[in-house]
């Protein structure tokens, strides 16, 4: 052992003393509080009689401190424990203009020994430590609040610690050396994403630590970690801002409950409380109510992967464009200028005139259509009273509130919704009556629709929000976020991994939604090895990906004479597998369908079926469909039957490439009759 790991290893020694110390500190403040706690509560109890309203208001909210101090500490207590197992992953020596050199060292949370008043750890996020993730060896800065510090990086160096044991550590004046990097990918997936502290990359760290954006797309190839990243921006945006913003402020936006599982973990390791999310079905049922019953994103991918109806995506294809929100737009023009049929409103003997209605009904240009029928109704009956000079009649009030909607074409959403594809000439792209359920890609344009028509509550407690698998919503979807959240947002996803390709929006589209978005685009891969990458390139190029310099076997294509020596074959790589030490393997089938009767037919001790209901992501065999594991990464991934028979259009080369990109170390493809003409090239 050299002199350097011989200091370090002492180092840490000392640093885990210290931790110990602060967490015996923490227990006794647990306990005293506890003490307080109990003390209070007696003395009420044994006083209570004698205590008037403001007593017992000063004593419940004396109570409500020592508890939420209480939790504060216990929550301290949890970081600290943490810290115990893996203090810091970095240091670098920091050397300002005036010659003082400052070791930094760079951990999950920070640490402050109390006593002499001086940071031991600095949180990742802080300032300072934005040096270990954009600056080699020699000159640098960074941003405070209170301006721009210069100096100098003169050591840079990286640690694996795990229980508090050092494993090893390396000088590096290359950018987050290679070597933490290749290890950490090396390394088995399990059954939640990771943080990515120690591996930050520049252009990531960038992303990260953007304060200006209001609206952030990024776009990132498969594997290029976007998920993780904008999660981590999440981290770092509530410690940056944590007087104005907590966890319970910000909603994700997520595809589904076991992509949400997944993820689950990452905030809470990085300190954090847990996230509201929801998914976009979700929010389309609170908007509409318990009125409609609608087909899921799900549902419509399924229709359209087990049977091609031209007319069903001819619907989806055109309801996903741009210019079907202009239609929708100039639609609403339209009914604002052309359906309100004037008239004069008799009431009794007073005739009020049609001129004064309108005025009146343009005057609140501002409200939605549907909700200025009451105002115009008010204004009439002020109009009527001044005329006749004394209150109206129950009736006479009647005549007004009844009059004044029956002027206008329509007052219901979906009789508009209908009428507007009679107004464009394409009513036959429409299909909707009360025995079926309202299809996918009508949903969201009935939510604007009732939107600008009626209004709707908007989020108004949500301060950011998180988007995922960005391609997979259309302008309309986005049209409404943007009215519903009027809060910062940051929107993430690959155009390459669209499920439906009839509806997949790109960055630019979204683009033309936000236009005021800073767009960011991530092209190195790290989740693949090199080999796994150049296979799923065959089936959906993209020359702007750049692969990790990551090695492993060559991607296997296997034929088999039917379906029963297939299925015996994936047996028998279940069980390989089960010896391998890794812990994922995905067996990746293209409809729900042949996912249930592979499961059926392994019949394999600890294989998981997920579904479109599952709600957990699991560790070990996992048997699902390229739309739901979009998002998740296993170690090893089986795509089964990838015959010609079963990938042959847009659809199926987009549920291939998504897929074959979840593996991060090995890919087997089965199949038996003819290949897919996807991979025979």
């Amino acid at each position: 052992m050299n002199a350097t790991e011989q200091e370090e290893r002492e180092y840490l020694e000392e640093i885990k003393e210290k931790l110990t110390l602060a967490i015996r500190r923490v227990d006794e403040a647990v306990k005293q509080f506890s003490d307080e706690l109990r003390q209070k509560k007696q003395y009420i109890h044994e006083h209570q009689s004698g205590m008037d309203d403001a007593d017992m208001v000063a004593a419940g909210q004396s109570i409500n401190r020592m508890a939420f101090t209480g939790e504060a500490a216990v929550s301290r207590k949890r970081k600290l424990l943490k810290l115990g197992q893996s203090p810091y992953f970095g240091r670098l020596d920091f050397t300002t203009p005036d010659g003082a050199t400052t070791p930094v060292y760079i951990g999950v949370y920070s640490f402050l020994d109390e006593r002499q008043r001086q940071n031991l750890i600095y949180d990742w996020r802080a300032p300072i430590s934005s040096l270990f993730y954009d600056y080699e060896l020699g000159e640098a800065a960074y941003t405070t609040p209170s301006g721009v510090i210069p100096g100098r990086i003169d050591l840079k160096r990286q640690y694996r610690i795990r229980d508090g044991r050092l494993e090893f550590l390396l000088d590096s004046g290359v950018n987050i050396h290679d070597d933490v990097l290749q290890r950490e990918l090396a390394k088995s997936s399990d059954d939640k994403m990771k943080n990515i502290v120690a591996t930050i990359q520049r252009d990531q760290n960038a992303v990260i630590r953007n304060e200006d954006a209001s609206v952030m797309v990024i776009q990132g190839v498969a594997g290029s970690g976007k998920t993780s990243i904008a999660l981590h921006r999440i981290a770092f945006l509530l410690y940056r801002f944590r007087e104005t913003i907590a966890a319970k402020d910000i909603l994700i936006i997520s595809p589904n409950k076991v992509f949400a599982d997944y993820i689950s973990n990452v905030l809470p390791e990085l300190g954090e409380e847990h996230i509201p999310e929801l998914g976009m079905e979700e929010l389309a049922a609170d908007l509409l109510g318990s009125q409609y019953q609608f087909q899921t994103f799900f549902e419509q991918v399924s229709a359209l992967l087990d049977h091609h109806d031209a007319a069903f995506i001819e619907r989806i294809r055109f309801k996903s464009t741009f210019e079907f929100l202009s239609q929708l737009n100039q639609y609403l023009l339209h009914v604002e200028n052309n359906y309100f049929s004037l008239s004069e409103l008799r009431v009794g003997r007073t005739v009020v005139p049609g001129a004064f209605i309108q005025q009146k009904f343009k005057a609140y240009h501002r409200v939605p259509l549907l909700k200025r029928f009451g105002q115009v109704a008010g204004d009439v009956r002020a109009y009527v009273r001044d005329k006749v000079d004394r209150k109206l009649t129950g009736p006479e009030k009647a005549t007004i509130g009844e009059g004044i909607p029956r002027m206008f074409r329509f007052n219901n959403v979906l009789d508009f919704y209908r009428d507007f594809y009679r107004w464009i000439g394409r009513p036959e792209l429409l299909k909707f009556d009360h025995q079926r359920p309202l299809e996918y890609a009508d949903v969201f344009a009935l939510i604007y629709l009732r939107l600008r028509l009626e209004g709707i509550e908007a989020y108004d407690r949500v301060k950011h929000l998180l988007v995922d698998e960005m391609q997979d919503y259309t302008p309309v979807q986005y049209a409404v976020l943007s009215r519903l959240f009027y809060c910062r947002k940051t929107i993430l996803g690959d155009v390459s991994q669209t499920v439906n390709p009839y509806s997949a929006s790109s960055a630019e589209t979204i683009e033309r939604v936000f236009p005021q978005a800073d767009i960011v685009k991530l092209y190195r891969s790290y989740r693949s090895t090199v080999e796994i990458t150049a296979f799923a390139q065959r089936i959906t190029p993209n020359p702007d990906i750049l692969p990790l310099e990551r090695h492993g076997p060559e991607p296997v294509v296997a034929h088999y004479a039917g379906p029963a020596e297939e299925l015996a074959a994936i047996q028998a790589l279940i069980a390989d597998f089960k010896r391998s030490g890794n812990h994922s393997l995905g067996i990746i089938c293209k409809t729900q369908r042949q996912a249930e009767q592979a499961c059926q037919a392994l019949q394999a001790p600890g294989v998981h079926l997920l579904t479109a209901e599952s709600t957990v992501f699991k560790e070990g065999v996992i048997v699902t469909t390229a739309h739901l594991a979009k998002g998740l990464e296993f170690d090893a991934v089986i795509v089964p039957f990838a015959s010609a028979r079963t990938y042959k259009t847009e659809v199926d080369r987009s549920m291939l490439y998504v897929a074959c990109t979840r593996a991060m170390h090995q890919l087997t493809l089965t199949y038996s009759g003819e290949l897919t003409g996807f991979l025979s090239a």
